[in-house]
């Protein structure tokens, strides 16, 4: 019995031109070369961030609020986060000041290495100015607190512990311009783990309260929800 195969013929029928925009352009901005039908024309716009004349304010509010938190003295908890911040700055500032000029007062040569000292600790002219210009530095901090003055102790107590280490090396070198001794030395490791605790008090931490505003801050949404949590619970 004969077997018939019928064979569909195979015709490639040849692609419709594609019609293109007598207006169309390739948006090679994109990355893509090839046309389109509809397609969405490069708009033009403003570069992001805040206008030029913005710029200014923005940024010095960023240096006053170094992190998203913003401590409100009127809140028991955020007061008291500052008081720790300014005691911390305002005394470390005072002592760096009461320093710095009673080096002054004794008229020490700017770069004398001769061996001077003020308080058990070795001093020149240099090492005096030094330690008022970071007093007033800190005497700032204190005035204008909250995260601002957290952050400034945090990052000063890091200048202080690493001026530490650079002094260790170069005691019996030609290099120690501010005529450190092993006593200046254990000094500044001293200040700087002080401002570091006084800085990072209530900011570091695996167990903060939940009305920590750095707490807050870090986690914005189950915040809310519990501020929602209370509301409701107070509404009853």
């Amino acid at each position: 019995m004969a077997v018939h195969a019928f064979h569909r013929s195979r015709v490639r029928h040849a692609p419709a031109a594609r019609q293109e925009s007598p207006s169309y352009m390739p948006h090679a901005a994109y990355g893509c070369t090839e046309p389109h039908d509809h397609y969405a024309p490069y708009v033009a716009h403003e570069p992001y961030g805040p206008p030029p004349e913005r710029q200014g304010p923005r940024l010095a509010e960023r240096l006053l609020h170094p992190v998203n938190a913003r401590l409100d003295d009127h809140l028991p908890a955020d007061h008291k986060l500052s008081q720790v911040y300014r005691v911390g700055a305002g005394l470390t500032g005072l002592l760096l000041m009461v320093f710095g000029i009673l080096g002054l007062v004794h008229r020490i040569g700017f770069f004398d290495t001769g061996g001077d000292t003020v308080l058990a600790l070795n001093t020149n002219g240099s090492l005096s100015v030094l330690s008022i210009c970071i007093g007033a530095l800190l005497f700032a901090g204190m005035v204008i607190g909250g995260t601002f003055a957290s952050t400034l102790n945090i990052a000063l107590g890091l200048l202080f512990i690493a001026s530490g280490f650079v002094n260790l090396a170069l005691l019996d070198t030609g290099l120690n311009f501010l005529a450190f001794r092993i006593q200046n030395v254990l000094f500044s490791f001293v200040v700087g783990v002080m401002l570091m605790w006084f800085g990072m008090y209530g900011r570091v931490g695996s167990a903060l309260p939940h009305d920590n505003p750095y707490w807050r801050a870090r986690h914005p949404e189950q915040a809310a929800r519990e501020d929602r949590i209370r509301g409701g619970t107070a509404a009853r």
